[in-house]
């Protein structure tokens, strides 16, 4: 049976204990007649023998009643949002819905979506001592919020902590529905891409200090788990591995970020800053936030490219722009600092990093302008598996007369190609090749 199938079956008896429990705290709270005194007489489905996803979470965490009840009824409105249709019960006396009910609508969804207020109704009834445990369900240390399964929305201003609306992240939606969580789309929620590469080591042509530098990152991914929970040394140590790449552009660094996840068997994502930055205030910190907040507990490897656009040094607060620019550098760097997976920043230029930053790197690696011996290895293997050079070519001449990165050459491989293919043929000419090579360099402000 499909995992699919088995979350169906698992959660329809889950549904159906909700359904009991919700129904026993109505009739409790409007002194109806019920067979139970309280809610907790109602024990949820055993699920001792269940294989399903969800009941193999449920058991790994070993969830208690309460946590059990908040999971199932804020997955109710992806599930069956009927199921909470009891809660638009409408106070006659003064022509409104129950404060104690809580809930909100969303701005699509036309179901009732639970709040905190909700769960503690359902959970805690009058009882303010269960109600106060509510709270600690959403304390930054507790299992929810530190495996990012449940999280309560913030409220404006000093409304009640617990009217903000109860999410469940999306990972776990689909891993309850459809039996596997989806990689994350670009969008404007999440604004970072999946980057990926075919390519192996043998085509990182670097000298011996960068791949050492490198090799001390995929050690940290090996041993972490050793370093941190066997040995204990959590409490001095921070979490995560925290690197800076800098050099000239092309010079390898996302190449690099893409293979250490390649080889790490690490999900890599490229954070636009274009969309994380915002004029407006307070809003760079929320999309930041919505990076780190998808990330953490996935052991994710973050790659921030052209970080000194965002993590430059702060300025002297002289006005209250610059002010709210060094608080989303400040709240940066906690984040960064606080995440659990691998950071990498990038930046063409390492002056222009914050030194707040620099200090708290665990390496820094720097990716130089290709020397001619390595330059020669990315022509005749670029070039080589790819397309045949005209025998009047010598690629050693161009290796040692033509200061470009390997970025540049695969942008000359490309032209290269293009113009072979219009000619109808596999083979690189003398001319296309110096068009190519004096294309790249007219980029960079260079002539032939």
């Amino acid at each position: 049976m499909e995992n699919s199938q088995l979350n169906s079956i698992t959660l329809r008896k889950e549904l159906s204990w909700l359904s009991q429990v919700i129904k026993t705290r109505f009739d409790l709270h409007f002194r109806k007649e019920t067979k139970h005194t309280g809610i907790y007489e109602i024990l949820p489905p055993d699920i001792s023998s269940d294989n399903s996803i969800y009941a193999n979470f449920i058991k790994h965490y070993d969830f208690n009643f309460i946590e059990r009840l908040a999971i199932i009824l804020t997955l109710a409105p992806h599930v069956e949002p009927q199921v909470l249709d009891v809660f638009y019960t409408k106070n006659v006396n003064y022509q409104r819905g129950f404060t104690e009910f809580g809930g909100i609508k969303g701005e699509s969804f036309g179901g009732f979506l639970p709040t905190g207020e909700t769960l503690a109704f359902v959970a805690a009834g009058k009882n303010l001592q269960i109600r106060f445990s509510i709270v600690k369900l959403f304390d930054a240390d507790s299992i929810f919020s530190n495996h990012n399964i449940l999280r309560l929305n913030s409220v404006k201003g000093n409304e009640p902590f617990l009217s903000g609306n109860i999410e469940i992240y999306n990972d776990f939606v689909e891993l309850f529905t459809l039996g596997k969580a989806s990689k994350p789309s670009f969008s404007s929620k999440f604004p970072a891409k999946l980057i990926t590469t075919k390519l192996d080591w043998s085509d990182f042509i670097i000298d011996d200090n960068i791949m050492e530098s490198m090799n001390d990152i995929l050690l940290w991914m090996r041993h972490k788990d050793t370093i941190m929970d066997e040995w204990n040394m959590k409490k001095i140590i921070k979490p995560g591995y925290r690197t800076l790449f800098h050099g000239p552009p092309g010079t390898g660094k996302t190449f690099a970020a893409s293979l250490i996840g390649k080889y790490a068997k690490k999900d890599v994502y490229k954070v636009d800053l274009s969309m994380v930055v915002s004029k407006w205030v307070g809003e760079t910190e929320k999309n930041l936030a919505r990076v780190f907040d998808m990330a953490e507990n996935k052991d994710w490897i973050l790659f921030f490219d052209e970080a000194d656009a965002l993590f430059g040094k702060r300025t002297k607060t002289q006005s209250s722009q610059e002010r709210y620019a060094n608080q989303e550098v400040a709240y940066l760097l906690q984040r960064t600092e606080d995440y659990p997976g691998t950071v990498v920043l990038a930046s063409n230029l390492k002056t222009n990093m914050d030194d707040a930053f620099a200090r708290r790197f665990q390496s820094i690696i720097f990716f130089p302008i290709p020397k001619p011996k390595q330059r020669i290895k990315m022509w005749e293997n670029y070039f080589s598996k790819f397309l045949k050079l005209d025998e009047n070519i010598d690629l050693k001449k161009i290796a040692e007369e033509y200061e470009i990165t390997g970025g540049g050459i695969v942008n000359v491989l490309k032209y290269c190609a293009i113009q072979s293919a219009e000619r109808n043929t596999n083979i690189v000419s003398p001319e296309a090749l110096k068009e190519g090579i004096r294309k790249e360099l007219l980029k960079e402000g260079k002539m032939i």
